[in-house]
């Protein structure tokens, strides 16, 4: 019983692969119209042998009828070659095909049954061969549908076989032989074919599937390169790419687009206060804040860190670009929410406008670039729109870049001295060295200029070493009572090279190290408290003091302060301006004042102009001072006289 359901089941036309079920049906179709145009005229021809001896029921009606089917048959399989069938109708379709051929089968075989007893022997034999091409044709055209080539070659062969080897005729019987000796053979071939086709389709099916996963992986892949995996928005490769699409298209269609790249405002203290898993958090929210703009003409990426590009398409008026980067911005300002914190942080944004801002992609990120640094340094929190001035300040800042470039250092570069004072004796302790460049190409340049131009460029290392140099060789003249003070931008503290060099400088240096302040801003240390601290740390093991320059203004707290084992704290000039009238910043100055006293640090006031400030800054308890009330910054070749009148002056006194 096993083996006769494994042999029905092994028979079954398909029934659960529509993919080998669709290329079946796609082969069957083809050659099933080519059976039935034999079997017609096959079947004409036989009729035509036996007109003059059987009846005309069997010449003419039987096989006009036989014909009809498979010529309605052939129309039926040649409209539905044309069309598209899915996996699950070709094999219903197939399914429905077995017995119609079965059927068909089983009439032309008693059609020609019915015809042998009429005729002599050559009709007879006529009979046979149209058996024997009604067997081969059937095994060739029906090779794809296994079950329908072997039912109906089992409905011709085995009827006629037995009908052939009754008959007793030695002839009929060698036919009747030879006709299963030929079918067995035209069976092996078939199922060999058969199983060929299979494994054909089930490797094709295999190729496809291999190809169809290759592409999801290229796809994917392609999706992780274009794609940020924090903020799932496009990144800077896609927003490149899209950049240079976006400039075609207005190219060739004559509109205007906008690019705008926006930093957030407050990131770092985020990161530095909270960590760096708050900062991601941070991320993916303003992520989701800026998705909610996206549109057919708002295209957002990140293009790293906190910085975020956005292209703004569809042809745009100024005003347009404007209000769009106000909102922008608006959508950025905080706050954050946490489970556990409140992060104020707020955007700034750079925007350029094709074609009047700039015609190549290069140009189109540059100076949206140079507009948000433009926004950071004077209208954080706000969008800033490129103009013709900020193409005159790149213009200007190009010049002042190359130049720097080009100079030469050593002769190029100097310094000027400003005293330090101590106030309640009326001496000179030391002098602050100030940065002084005169390009041979572009006159005296201010270090309010070069000093940004140079940390921009990464050349502030070699021109802080060739100062560092310069600065110690004029305070090796100087008697040892007199200190110097010099400073280090964020840039030097960051890199281990540059504190390398200082340390090196001021070893090899004829000046004691405990001669030496090193004035640090309240920026450089916040940028990376870590380093900066590490870096400070190493310079104080060679006996140099350490200054904190523009105290009040930066971000630093108690903490930092206490942490960095200062030696000194500078307050900075712009408490000091109104120190007559502002109350506040009288009770800002006591506060630090009293702040160094018990921290046991020294306190020095910058900006001090007039008899008035000294007067006041005396009474607040300050003692050390520096500004033009005392004197202006001096050439190296004019300290020694400065000195010399000081002591003058010291002794006219007595």
């Amino acid at each position: 019983m096993r083996r006769l359901r494994s042999l029905v089941s092994w028979l079954a036309p398909p029934s659960n692969d529509g993919h080998l079920a669709e290329y079946q049906l796609a082969a069957f179709s083809k050659q099933l119209p080519v059976l039935y145009c034999i079997l017609m005229i096959t079947a004409v021809a036989l009729a035509a042998t036996h007109a003059h001896s059987t009846p005309a029921i069997l010449t003419l009606g039987v096989p006009a009828l036989l014909c009809g089917v498979c010529i309605a048959r052939v129309v039926f399989w040649r409209r539905s070659s044309r069309l598209t069938v899915t996996g699950a109708q070709a094999v219903k379709r197939l399914q429905a095909t077995v017995p119609l051929v079965v059927v068909l089968g089983t009439c032309f075989t008693l059609w020609a049954l019915c015809l042998y007893p009429y005729g002599d022997a050559y009709e007879k034999c006529h009979v046979a061969f149209f058996m024997s091409i009604t067997v081969i044709s059937c095994i060739f055209c029906l090779m794809h549908l296994r079950t329908a080539a072997l039912l109906l070659t089992g409905i011709v062969v085995v009827p006629f076989s037995i009908f052939f080897v009754m008959t007793g005729q030695t002839v009929l019987i060698a036919i009747a032989l030879n006709l299963l000796l030929a079918t067995g053979g035209m069976i092996f071939i078939l199922l060999r074919n058969y199983n060929d086709f299979t494994t054909m389709v089930l490797s094709q099916r295999e190729l496809l599937a291999r190809q169809a996963e290759m592409q999801r992986l290229n796809d994917e892949n392609f999706r992780l390169a274009n794609v940020d995996g924090l903020t799932k928005l496009p990144n800077r490769r896609s927003f490149l790419a899209q950049l240079d699409r976006t400039l075609r298209d207005a190219c060739a269609h004559g509109t205007r687009f906008a690019v705008a790249l926006v930093d957030l405002d407050g990131f770092k203290g985020v990161n530095d206060v909270h960590g760096h898993a708050a900062g991601d958090r941070l991320l993916t929210e303003v992520g989701e804040r800026l998705a909610r703009i996206a549109g057919p003409v708002v295209f957002l990426a990140r293009l790293g860190g906190d910085e975020f590009g956005v292209i703004l398409s569809g042809d745009p008026s100024d005003a347009d670009i404007s209000a769009f980067g106000t909102r922008l911005c608006a959508l950025l300002q905080g706050p954050y929410l946490e489970p556990d914190i409140v992060a104020d942080v707020g955007g700034s944004a750079g925007l350029v406008a094709y074609p009047g801002g700039a015609r190549t992609a290069e140009q189109l990120f540059e100076r949206a670039d140079y507009a948000l640094y433009h926004a950071k340094q004077h209208h954080t929190g706000d969008a800033v729109m490129f103009s013709h001035a900020h193409e005159t300040m790149i213009r200007d800042s190009s010049r002042l870049e190359q130049a720097l470039r080009l100079a030469d250092l050593d002769h190029e570069m100097s310094l000027a001295f400003q005293p330090i004072v101590d106030a309640a004796r009326g001496r000179t302790i030391g002098f602050e060295a100030l940065a002084r460049w005169t390009s041979p190409e572009l006159g005296p340049v201010g270090p309010g200029i070069f000093i940004p131009i140079a940390e921009r460029t990464q050349m502030i290392g070699r021109i802080t070493e060739t100062l560092l140099v310069k600065a110690l060789a004029a305070a090796a003249t100087w008697p040892d009572r007199y200190r110097i003070s010099i400073n280090l931008s964020a840039l030097d503290l960051s890199s281990p090279v540059t504190v390398a060099a200082v340390r090196r400088i001021v070893g090899a240096a004829d000046v004691a190290p405990s001669r030496i302040d090193i004035e640090i801003t309240e920026t450089a240390v916040m940028r990376d408290f870590a380093q900066a601290s590490d870096a400070l740390a190493s310079l104080r093991a060679l006996g140099v003091h350490i200054s904190l320059d523009d105290f009040g203004t930066g971000f630093s707290s108690l903490s930092h302060v206490h942490r960095l084992r200062l030696d000194k704290i500078k307050i900075d000039r712009s408490f000091v301006a109104d120190i007559n009238t502002g109350q506040a910043s009288c009770d800002i100055v006591k506060t630090i004042v009293d702040l160094c006293r018990n921290l046991d640090l020294e306190c020095i006031v910058e900006g001090v102009e007039t008899e008035a400030q000294r007067r006041r800054l005396m009474g607040l308890g300050c003692r050390l001072m520096q500004g033009y009330y005392f004197s202006r910054p001096i050439r190296e070749r004019e300290v020694a006289a400065y000195l010399a009148q000081e002591m003058r002056l010291a002794e006219a006194a007595i």
